[in-house]
């Protein structure tokens, strides 16, 4: 028989040849999975403890695992742990170094578990981690906006649809928007958490194991809400990581969609804000030019979020069950995509805050374009004209408008009367930038007075999270 050359491995025992050099580096994942080594530790101190309860390690031996782990806990946050490829994963590593801290002790860490749950438990706690943490960079963000809101509840600026001016709206009220927008990405993250939360350990490889653990013990050390409840289940799902790149995906593209106006604000043609030149670059041969490179990156790396969703829904599409070594490839787009959301948040919470509004330029914007066209057209069914007559009306105004060069509130009261004797004097306050928002007095609407309301209730809700 040949001698077996592979005995480092914590598995070798069954091979009889070395790993080729090639396939060594190719299957390792230490380069990237060493970054769950918090959760790894945390889980396998949850699992001595436990082991130490069912009376599988003594109270001596248990306290040698905690002193150990700690020890490599602090010897990796001081940079001085040394990774090694040849033990594949952070796992490995990890149990490699306990045991030759404290002796055959470590070996009996691994008694009733595997590799596929332990992963599948440091990733749903490093997933659980991240939400939190992204949670909070939401509220942060929503915080900075509502903040803006308040502050130009009356700044006045024309809404668009299809990119053409529409209506007046405030711009406080424009900020509104994409707090909703966040309160939806909120409320889908806090809803993935739900699912996250829930402890594989103790499933072992795929069927569980003889061992008389206590699953409900671990998962409350560890904080979860409860364990899964199928073990074959519990070591090959990943729908929870899915579910976090789906709503990273909607998240990053309602950044986008920030971005695409911020750009087009700042542009020459609108000039409507300014960022702060901090958050902008220059140009290498046009002195001139201050470019929204934060916003055009977070417009960009929405493309690799979504790349990611579609990675895992391919990874995880033609598997059988249970755990695959395909599972592997889990774990960089997670890391990434965590990376990105977590940046582009960031960056746009502290640049919102340092916004300019150029306030006067806005107004004369929405004073083009014929915004308060249907504010004619709501005047005249109040007098009792049907609005589909009303919506005629009003589209030989504007008609003639655009023949004379003028906007609706710059025609003389006769020259509107020749469309309508209903019109009155009075017109001239419903055709007013101010009058037409004011005017949109309800829940939603873009009266100053409602979006300092829809503020106080964002407010509450932020801090009530």
């Amino acid at each position: 028989m040949s001698k077996n050359k592979d005995q480092s491995k914590l598995w070798g025992g069954r091979f009889t040849e070395a790993t080729d050099a090639f396939v060594e580096r190719f299957t390792a994942s230490v380069d990237f999975d060493r970054r769950l080594y918090q959760q790894d530790i945390d889980g396998s101190l949850a699992h001595a403890k436990m082991l130490a309860k069912a009376d599988i390690l003594s109270a001596q031996e248990l306290q040698q695992i905690q002193a150990g782990l700690e020890a490599i806990r602090q010897e990796i946050l001081d940079g001085k742990f040394e990774w090694s490829i040849a033990l594949e994963d952070v796992h490995m590593n990890i149990e490699s170094a306990l045991t030759a801290r404290i002796g055959d002790v470590g070996k009996k860490l691994h008694t009733g578990r595997s590799r596929n749950d332990q992963v599948a438990t440091d990733i749903r706690l490093y997933v659980r981690d991240e939400i939190d943490q992204i949670a909070q960079l939401i509220s942060r963000l929503q915080l900075a906006l509502v903040n803006v809101a308040e502050a130009e509840a009356d700044t006045i600026m024309p809404g668009f649809t299809h990119l053409q001016t529409a209506q007046p709206v405030s711009f406080g009220h424009h900020m509104m928007a994409w707090y909703e927008m966040l309160s939806r990405d909120y409320g889908r993250l806090q809803d993935c958490r739900k699912r996250a939360n829930l402890s594989p350990l103790g499933a072992a490889a795929l069927a569980g194991t003889s061992y008389p653990i206590d699953r409900n013990f671990t998962a409350e050390q560890l904080g979860f809400d409860g364990p899964t409840r199928n073990s074959l289940d519990s070591v090959s799902d990943r729908d929870f990581a899915i579910e976090l790149a789906s709503f990273a995906s909607l998240l990053m593209t309602h950044l986008s969609r920030f971005s695409e106006e911020l750009v087009l604000w700042t542009s020459a043609q609108f000039n409507f804000i300014e960022l702060p030149d901090r958050f902008c670059t220059g140009s290498s041969i046009m002195p001139q030019k201050k470019n929204p490179d934060v916003p055009e990156l977070v417009r960009g790396k929405t493309g690799r979020v979504h790349g990611h969703l579609i990675s895992l829904l391919t990874l995880m599409k033609s598997q059988p069950l249970a755990y695959n070594k395909d599972n592997q490839e889990d774990k960089e787009p997670i890391f990434d995509l965590v990376d990105t959301v977590k940046g582009c948040l960031y960056a746009y919470s502290e640049m919102m805050p340092a916004v300019i509004c150029n306030k006067d330029i806005m107004y004369a914007a929405a004073k083009q374009g014929y915004a308060t066209a249907t504010d004619l057209a709501d005047y005249l069914v109040k007098k009792g004209m049907p609005f589909r007559d009303a919506h005629e009306v009003v589209g030989k105004s504007v008609a003639f408008g655009i023949e004379q060069k003028k906007d609706l509130a710059e025609l003389t009261l006769q020259e509107l009367k020749t469309f309508s004797d209903l019109i009155e004097e009075d017109i001239f306050q419903v055709l007013t930038l101010e009058g037409s928002i004011s005017s949109r007095d309800h829940i939603g609407g873009t009266a100053p007075k409602q979006v300092l309301s829809a503020v106080q209730l964002a407010k509450a809700d932020i801090a009530n999270r």
